[in-house]
């Protein structure tokens, strides 16, 4: 299970993707549906771009949830969360969830070392970057910077 918002999905979140495709025989990517916040993207348009850019994957899919991951986990039957790690401030906060995860349900976190190349992305500040004219081209999927500037238009001037 690799589990985000994915709002929207960048290159360091299709980095762990990939890698966690080749060691299960099935990932899901589970995308985070939150109704008490309001993303740039919507449900369906998040699951349509995931979509396309997971499409050279034969062993991954995606599937939306609600609620805690471990009873989505469970209802797949997925025994193993994937999770990248930029910094240690990433650690300290997914350690604290994985140890709830494991408690709860069982469920194992594998925690893997993010590329250098996306160490410091997220979607938020590819977001925040987007929104002020900036090129977020190099850090998401071709199809992400396109919605991208089709959703915010051009930048501020």
């Amino acid at each position: 299970m690799c589990p985000g918002s994915f709002d929207p999905v960048t290159n360091g979140h299709l980095d762990i993707i990939g890698r966690a495709s080749r060691l299960f025989d099935e990932v899901i990517v589970g995308v985070l549906i939150n109704q008490s916040k309001t993303g740039l993207f919507s449900e369906d348009e998040r699951i349509d771009m995931l979509g396309e850019v997971i499409q050279g994957y034969d062993n991954v899919r995606v599937l939306t949830f609600r609620g805690l991951l471990v009873d989505f986990c469970r209802a797949q039957e997925a025994g193993v969360v994937v999770k990248g790690l930029r910094a240690v401030s990433d650690f300290d906060y997914e350690l604290q969830m994985a140890q709830m995860n494991i408690g709860l349900a069982g469920v194992e976190t594998l925690f893997m070392p993010t590329n250098p190349l996306y160490s410091f992305l997220s979607s938020s500040l590819v977001k925040e970057v987007a929104k002020w004219g900036g090129d977020v081209s190099p850090h998401v999927p071709d199809l992400v910077a396109v919605r991208l500037r089709e959703r915010l238009g051009p930048p501020p001037s």
